[in-house]
C-alpha cells in the first residue's frame, strides 16, 4: 500500500471534503487502519477506522452508500461472526475481507455469506480499490431501492381498508363491475374508490400498480361487506 501514499503525499492533493460514502475498517492492526485511512481519504472517500467488531457494531447506522473493510481474524468477535450480525442488521453494507492467511474453508464460507471480495495481505491497492468502488456501487444501489420501498409501503399505509380491498381486486384482473359485486358496493363507488387508490399510490396505469403491488408482495385482500 506504500506505493499509493507516497503519490498522495508528492501530489499534495488534500482529502475531498464533504460526507459522501463511508469506508469502514475493522482491524486489530493500528498499522494497517492508519494506512488504510490515508488510502481511502486519498480516493476522496470518507473512512472511518476500527479496532475491534465490537467497537464497529456500537456506531450506529450510516444513510450513505458505505462498504466495510474487515480483517478476518479479531478478538473478540471475529469476521464471520461480525459478518453474521451486518447480514442481519446493515444489508445495504457489502463486505470486503483482508486476512493475513488464507483458508479455503474461510474463504468459501465469507463469499457464501455475501462477501464481495477476499484479499490476503499483503495485497495491491488497485486490487482494493476496485474491491472498494464495485462495493460502494452495490450499497448505492441497494440504498437507492431500499428508499423506494420505504415511500411505497408510506404510499400502501395511506389508503383506507376499502380502498386496499378494491385495489387487491383491480391488480387481480377484475373489471370494476365485478369489484363492485366482490365487495358488495355500486361501479360508482369502486371507481371513486379505485381514483383514490390510483392518486395516493401515485400510480399512473393500472400496469404501474400491478407492479407497486408486486413490489410490495400483498396478500389478498379480505373481504368484508360494506
Amino acid at each position: 500500500m506504500s506505493l499509493s501514499h507516497a503519490i498522495c503525499h508528492e501530489s499534495g492533493a488534500p482529502p475531498r471534503l464533504g460526507m459522501g460514502p463511508i469506508v469502514f475498517v475493522v482491524d486489530d492492526d493500528i498499522s494497517v487502519r492508519e494506512s488504510l485511512e490515508l488510502l481511502i481519504r486519498c480516493e476522496g472517500w470518507h473512512p472511518e477506522t476500527f479496532s475491534s467488531g465490537q467497537e464497529f457494531l456500537a456506531r450506529p447506522r450510516a444513510r450513505v452508500p458505505s462498504c466495510l473493510v474487515l480483517d478476518f481474524s479479531l478478538p473478540g468477535l471475529n469476521g464471520l461472526e461480525l459478518q453474521k450480525r451486518i447480514a442481519v442488521e446493515r444489508t445495504d453494507m457489502p463486505i470486503i475481507f483482508i486476512t493475513g492467511y488464507r483458508d479455503v474453508h474461510m474463504t468459501v464460507q465469507a463469499m457464501k455469506a455475501g462477501a464481495v471480495e477476499f484479499l490476503t495481505k499483503p495485497f495491491n491497492d488497485d486490487v482494493l480499490l476496485t474491491a472498494i468502488r464495485a462495493a460502494l456501487e452495490r450499497s448505492r444501489v441497494a440504498l437507492s431501492l431500499e428508499g423506494e420501498m420505504r415511500v411505497l409501503r408510506d404510499r400502501y399505509a395511506s389508503l383506507s381498508q376499502r380502498e386496499r380491498q378494491v385495489m387487491a381486486l383491480v391488480v387481480s384482473g377484475l373489471l370494476n363491475k365485478q369489484v363492485g359485486g366482490e365487495l358488495g358496493i355500486s361501479e360508482i363507488t369502486v371507481k371513486a374508490h379505485r381514483g383514490k387508490v390510483m392518486q395516493k399510490m401515485m400510480a399512473g396505469s393500472l400496469a404501474d400498480l400491478v407492479k407497486m403491488a408486486t413490489r410490495l408482495r400483498l396478500a389478498p385482500a379480505v373481504i368484508t361487506a360494506a
